[in-house]
């Protein structure tokens, strides 16, 4: 073993000075406090990234599938999905990374009671939808059945405006070249804390609007498709795209399709949460650089009160290097205290908050009703490590006032 690490092991923070201790100790707590804010932090930005990602990908289908030339009916274009499915179907590896398809149709629509009314998009979807993410949002009821055309499932936020209960009936008017009325039943009512799905959106068979329309079954607004990765999405789109124009130009078909992913459909979410993730990068780098100037500190008074032990190793034959590193291991001796006590005091925090939901949100601002919390081992792990780095290369600089310190003068200090 190194002599310095053997003297660090054996020395004591403070020997004497109550005043010093004090000084130390604040210096641990400030130490601790940055830590629990850095863990907290990245608990809770990768939460809220984590939670809004999920979902938008769940209400979201991961990649659109439309007509590349607008339609004039109901001012959508509309899609012809027997020949999209076999666009897609034709290629193997491409099967391969999907994990659902089904054809989408959209038209507004206005749900009339007998006190009230609301504008609202009718969303029809085929047996082929992924119901697994509205059922987990399901506050009463099911989702409407594949075979009946006047099932639907509404939100709490529309039900609450309307009066509206599972079991309910309520005249939905669609609006076409003349007003055509359908009497739904409410099977089902959900919250999915998105204001623009909640206040807007109800969900029901693709059939309906086909025959409101006047289309065959085979036609609608656009094809979903959800991947079995949802990190693969962007490359994912390019390859779909061209796997469908290899299948347009092999059978001489005149549609043109045209290929979105989710980060393009909801750019305005994804730019808000690279700009959280900014938020907590610059809440890392102050709580670092606040960490760094309370161990510089803890360094100084460190050194302050062992300065007759400094010249005596001196007087011995010890280099500056070697007395500097002596006090290095000694500080670092404070800093892994202080990522002991700061990691169970944060992960102690965020867990109460992942399991007891203790803070609140208003979900119509936040998108949930409680602060996210999401702990991910392998980046908690990483910080301690760069803790360690970053607070170790701090104290290098500092570190040389020891070699101003000469033997002779210290038999002198007091």
């Amino acid at each position: 073993m190194r002599y310095e690490l053997f003297i660090a092991k054996r020395l004591k923070f403070s020997e004497t000075s109550h005043r010093g201790s004090l000084s130390l100790n604040i210096a641990l707590v400030g130490i601790i406090l940055a830590i629990v804010v850095m863990i907290v932090s990245i608990t809770v930005m990768m939460g809220f990234r984590d939670e809004i990602t999920n979902k938008i990908y769940s209400l979201d289908p991961h990649i659109k599938i439309s007509n590349a030339v607008l339609g004039i009916d109901d001012n959508y274009a509309t899609i012809n999905g027997r020949e999209a499915f076999a666009g897609i179907t034709a290629d193997s590896s491409v099967m391969q990374e999907i994990s659902s398809m089904t054809l989408i149709a959209d038209k507004p629509a206005i749900l009339k009671t007998d006190n009230d009314f609301k504008g609202i998009q009718f969303r029809g979807v085929d047996n082929g939808f992924d119901w697994s993410y509205i059922k987990q949002q399901m506050i009463s009821g099911t989702v409407p059945s594949d075979t009946s055309l006047n099932e639907i499932i509404i939100s709490k936020v529309i039900a609450g405006q309307l009066g509206l209960h599972v079991g309910d009936r309520v005249l939905t008017y669609f609006i076409d070249d003349k007003v055509k009325v359908r009497n739904m039943r409410v099977t089902g009512i959900f919250s999915t804390d998105f204001e623009n799905y909640d206040n807007a959106l109800i969900m029901g068979n693709i059939a309906l609007v086909q025959q409101i329309n006047g289309w065959n079954a085979d036609t609608g607004n656009f094809i979903g498709v959800n991947l079995k990765d949802v990190d693969r999405v962007r490359p994912f789109a390019y390859t779909l795209y061209s796997t469908l124009a290899r299948y347009t130009y092999t059978h001489q078909s005149t549609t043109l399709f045209h290929v979105t992913h989710t980060r393009e459909n909801n750019m305005s979410f994804f730019s808000w949460l690279s700009m959280l993730d900014m938020n907590v990068i610059i809440i890392l780098v102050l709580m670092m650089i606040v960490a760094g100037f309370t161990l510089v500190s803890a360094l100084l008074m460190i050194v302050l009160e062992r300065i007759r032990m400094i010249g005596l190793l001196k007087a011995l034959g010890s280099t500056n290097g070697s007395v500097r590193q002596i006090f290095i291991f000694l500080t670092q001796k404070l800093i892994l205290k202080a990522i002991i006590y700061g990691n169970a005091i944060g992960l102690g925090i965020a867990l109460l908050q992942k399991y007891c939901h203790i803070v609140k949100l208003d979900a119509n601002a936040y998108y949930m009703p409680f602060v996210p919390i999401s702990i991910n081992w392998p980046v908690i792990l990483a910080l301690n490590i760069g803790i360690i780095i970053v607070s170790y290369l701090t104290l290098v600089g500092p570190s040389f006032i020891i070699s101003t310190i000469k033997p002779t003068s210290t038999m002198r200090f007091e």
